[in-house]
């Protein structure tokens, strides 16, 4: 009998059924070594010379996200700065990029100082109206259009299948940040993406303890060995108990992910028609702008993040997070607590958000106990 296709859930769930062949174990194990022996002849024969690049504990996890994402290679950094700046100086300077104006903050910063001085022509656009991508194409020049979907801490969301025809007619590669999304909501390449990029430290490990960047490409192709020569030379590679730890979060992701889409759901709901909410940031909302798109794109819900801003401004705002009990007052999204944060304090008077705005990663606890908890820190 043929088996039938395993779905992404089993193949998360069972690391892609990995078994060990020395010893039978069902957890991949941890290769400490930097170095492997050379033979006689001066070769390699298994294949490993140093661990910069070739330490086997990165398969697992490698492997696992390549399948998730359909791509045909992952790399696994040592952070989703890494993974993600990667892409970027893979290009010579002169080339020309487009990027959102609402993204991640530090590699926003990281696009408009060091990018830009290095020689890169960047771009800044609202990605969510792919017709502003189109404009700011330049013929010839354009080589990459990056996005973030949705898109921290607005959560905007960008039409990865519309962009993706702008690139292609433009000469130009597409990657995603889908961080938020993860691949259990979106499946970019699927959508005509180039490379899906995540910040791995978030809801693909999923439990705060690991800093880490993944990068999966549609095809190992030149621009692809462009970015292994810059992980391999740069050397920000992932440690092997964090590429151990990263694929014990991905056995639970699906699990994970949806239950926190269920709360998110519900709480954008509720505090919507909350008195001392003055508006609500998240996709799943029939009202949101890019509500649409995100029906197209995302199957199974509209992730674990939201934003809300607060009637009565900054203040309002920083009082709120300053009351609640069971959310915790900390950065960084995706872990199986719930965190709340003033965006805008955090980075500083270049950001475009809003002061009055707070964003929340819903975690894994009760979610009748986390409206609680925020309606009444609202007051």
């Amino acid at each position: 009998m043929t088996d039938r296709p395993r779905a992404p859930e089993t193949l998360a769930a069972q690391a892609l059924g990995h078994v060990d062949g020395a010893t039978g174990a069902l957890i991949p194990p941890i290769h400490a070594s930097t170095t492997y022996a050379r033979d006689a002849d001066l070769g390699y024969a298994r294949g490993r010379v140093y661990a910069r690049a070739d330490n086997p504990t990165f398969a697992a996890a490698a492997d696992t996200l390549t399948r998730l994402e359909g791509g045909a290679a992952t790399l696994l950094f040592s952070s989703g700065m890494a993974a993600a700046t990667a892409v970027f100086l893979a290009l010579s300077p002169g080339d020309h990029v487009v990027a959102p104006r609402v993204m991640y903050w530090a590699l926003r910063g990281w696009l408009l100082d060091f990018a830009t001085s290095w020689g890169l022509a960047v771009d800044l656009v609202d990605t969510s109206e792919p017709a502003a991508v189109a404009a700011a194409v330049r013929p010839g020049q354009t080589r990459l259009i990056w996005l973030e979907t949705p898109a921290n801490p607005t959560w905007e969301v960008a039409d990865i299948a519309a962009i993706a025809d702008i690139a292609r007619t433009a000469g130009a590669r597409l990657a995603v940040d889908s961080t938020v999304a993860t691949p259990v909501l979106t499946r970019p390449l699927a959508l005509g993406a180039d490379i899906v990029m995540h910040s791995a430290s978030k809801y693909l490990n999923g439990h705060s303890d690991v800093i880490a960047g993944t990068l999966t490409t549609a095809q190992r192709d030149d621009f692809w060995a462009r970015i292994e020569a810059v992980l391999r030379q740069n050397g920000a590679i992932l440690g092997p108990f964090e590429a151990w730890l990263l694929q014990r979060g991905l056995r639970t992701l699906f699990a994970r992910v949806r239950w926190q889409c269920a709360s998110t759901a519900l709480l954008a709901s509720r505090l919507a028609a909350h008195p001392k909410v003055a508006g609500v940031l998240y996709p799943g909302l029939p009202d949101s702008p890019g509500h649409a798109a995100a029906l197209r794109q995302m199957q199974g819900g509209f992730g674990g993040m939201l934003s809300i801003r607060v009637a009565g401004g900054r203040e309002a705002a920083i009082a709120t997070a300053a009351r609640v009990r069971v959310w915790t007052r900390a950065t960084s999204l995706g872990g199986v607590e719930s965190l709340i944060e003033h965006r805008a304090s955090i980075e500083g008077p270049t950001s475009p958000v809003p002061d009055d705005l707070l964003r929340l990663s819903v975690g894994l606890e009760d979610a009748e106990d986390l409206w609680a908890d925020l309606s009444a820190a609202l007051g």
